[in-house]
């Protein structure tokens, strides 16, 4: 299995190598790829070196599985000649996660949906698959009306050099900002850009991506997107109506069932879902559920993921690991 890591320099791709070892992907032959200014550079994987190459040298490699993480432009340009080159991509960037015509996958919820003819797949945002993860099981059994989510997520889904803005911040030294504001010891209410309609594109990726995972759009998404002083790890507070009424049992029980959701949920012990315990794990952390007492049917829940792992190269390497085991690539 001859496998290509678009972006291997960066964020994500560094998780992304690490999880592929980790995971004992059978790779027969690993293919670091990143933009002309890393091209040359030497990256480890599983104790050899790999020099990285640029995209043009990797499309003529015909690989297997492409692996992107490297921004939406790049991902626009690159993954179709990839893809016409016989490799099938999985991308992780939000260029085309909308377009009718490819598939925005979670493995938990729909990978069956795939095919041989999908070649390109498309990665969902962070925020979202960790909300689905939590949301799919409950709306098959109750079906869900409406759901406002709030996020508090950290500063490693903008990337290294708002990492290095929040470390700069906290050691008092002067630097490059990746916000327009301080990030440490506040919390900013816009992720990504705003949009026309005063929402951000954060935002409005969790409105419309839920519904084409779970292919139903009965329900709607309201979203409100904050960046928090968190180095790494994502939180979401969740709001949902049902149809049907539920038991507080049962919905922990139901969950705790759902494979890659962890429930941790036990107030009187002071446990509950949190960035610093869900570090460098691939679950899905779900606590604080209680009945919303100023609505009918209507729960509250609190939902934490690391946003590089499940949130980002894990999704993208259980995709790969699926068209694999089922002959798809």
């Amino acid at each position: 299995m001859k496998v290509a890591v678009v972006g291997a320099t960066g964020m994500v791709g560094e998780v992304m190598l690490k999880v592929l070892a980790e995971r004992n992907f059978p790779v027969t032959e690993l293919i670091p790829v990143a933009s002309e200014r890393s091209v040359g550079k030497t990256i480890t994987y599983k104790n050899n070196d790999y020099k990285v190459v640029g995209l043009e040298t990797a499309v003529s490699m015909r690989p297997d599985i492409a692996l992107f993480s490297a921004g939406g432009g790049t991902s626009l340009e690159w993954a179709p000649k990839f893809a016409e080159a016989g490799t099938t991509v999985v991308d992780n960037s939000s260029a085309w996660r909308m377009d009718p015509t490819k598939k925005l996958v979670v493995p938990e919820i729909n990978a069956s949906e795939l095919t041989k003819d999908d070649k390109i797949i498309a990665n969902p945002n962070c925020s979202t698959i960790q909300l689905v993860m939590a949301l799919n099981p409950l709306h098959k059994k109750y079906k869900m009306k409406r759901v406002v989510v709030s996020t508090y997520q950290s500063v490693s889904g903008t990337g290294v050099k708002a990492v290095r803005q929040l470390e700069n911040e906290i050691a008092g030294v002067e630097g490059e900002m990746a916000y327009p504001y301080p990030i440490g010891r506040n919390a900013l209410p816009h992720c990504d850009v705003f949009e026309e309609n005063g929402y951000t594109k954060e935002e409005m990726k969790l409105a419309r991506e839920p519904q084409k995972i779970m292919n139903d759009r009965s329900f709607s998404v309201s979203a409100t997107a904050v960046r928090i002083p968190t180095s790494g790890g994502h939180s979401e507070s969740v709001n949902v109506e049902f149809e049907n009424d539920f038991d507080l049992a049962d919905v922990r029980k139901l969950l705790s069932e759902t494979p890659g959701v962890v429930v941790q949920d036990d107030t009187a012990n002071n446990s509950y879902p949190m960035p610093i315990f869900a570090h460098d794990k691939d679950e899905v952390f779900v606590g604080r559920i209680r009945r919303d007492e100023s609505q009918a049917n209507t729960l509250n829940m609190w939902i934490v993921a690391d946003n590089l792992r499940k949130g980002a190269a894990t999704n993208t390497v259980q995709i790969a690991e699926y068209l694999i085991e089922n002959k798809l690539v």
